[in-house]
């Protein structure tokens, strides 16, 4: 499976921080905000990743990761010339995606939970139909929300509702099979002009190829686009990594737990510099044994 990281818009709800830089490069705690969208998409045993921006920001991303090798990936950057809806990554990425099972997740988009690893590898064993999350919130007028029968199946989803039919809101991650860029091309525009990812949810139900998974209160799942969202999400990572002394979405963990990369490459990141409790934390990780997560 391969995986999609929508990292574009203009973030205006973040004024007057993402003037001059990407909404998804700003920092949650001790990382740029799209290690956490990505340390979800490794975790799933995703490695090739298309980065979607905008042409001002793509170049950002560039250099932050490259080629992705420095982490044992494969990354490859795209352009969103204008805000089109958020299935119009399908068609932005559709050269990527071609026709594999792909993941596509939002940049500014965080969740943690105890188990979230063994769910996301399931996840990316999807082969036919669509996996979409549903989380319990008490705004969902906001989000995409789905509508559950009495046996817990789920039998619409409908956009940014007035009067929502349940409390569950769509999370920002979803897992297609290899239709999904035929189904994006085949959408018609909202009517705000975008191509929108609940039509594209819709149409899977449709087919009775959509499963809902409800995740519950032992995960947490915040949306960074609002400075006191940014301000929480950072708060709730540094009290957990506080609290037990290990990191929340660190890549180059993830990574090196995985496989990806080695020890020798590990500490020629950790070297970046000598005083920092980033790269202290990575030096660290060599000494120990066992996995942590």
């Amino acid at each position: 499976m391969k995986g999609i990281i929508l990292a574009g818009g203009q973030g205006t709800r973040l004024y007057p921080l993402t003037v001059s830089v990407s909404k998804q490069i700003l920092p949650v705690f001790d990382k740029p905000m799209i290690y956490y969208p990505l340390s979800v998409l490794m975790l799933a045993d995703i490695r090739e990743v298309l980065i979607i921006s905008s042409p001002e920001h793509i170049d950002l991303y560039r250099q932050l990761f490259g080629a992705g090798e420095r982490l044992g990936l494969s990354i490859k950057y795209a352009v969103q010339d204008r805000p089109a809806g958020v299935a119009h990554a399908f068609v932005v990425g559709a050269d990527f995606a071609g026709h594999d099972p792909c993941a596509l997740i939002f940049g500014d988009n965080f969740l943690y939970g105890h188990g979230l690893t063994a769910i996301l590898q399931r996840a990316s064993q999807l082969r036919r139909g669509g996996l979409v999350f549903a989380y319990y919130v008490s705004d969902p007028t906001r989000y995409g929300v789905v509508e559950f029968d009495a046996a817990g199946s789920a039998i619409s989803i409908e956009e940014k509702p007035q009067n929502p039919k349940s409390n569950y809101a769509i999370i920002g991650l979803y897992f297609y099979d290899g239709e999904v860029v035929d189904i994006v091309r085949g959408l018609k525009p909202s009517a705000r002009g975008e191509l929108e990812i609940t039509d594209v949810n819709n149409e899977y139900l449709r087919r009775r190829q959509l499963r809902v998974e409800v995740l519950g209160r032992g995960f947490a799942w915040l949306d960074t686009g609002t400075h006191e969202s940014l301000l929480e999400a950072s708060d709730f990572v540094q009290t957990i990594e506080h609290r037990q002394g290990l990191k929340v979405g660190c890549v180059e963990e993830i990574a090196y737990r995985k496989g990806y990369i080695g020890a020798e490459q590990l500490l020629r990141i950790a070297n970046y510099s000598t005083d920092n409790a980033y790269c202290l934390y990575l030096k660290h990780l060599v000494e120990q044994s066992g996995p942590t997560f």
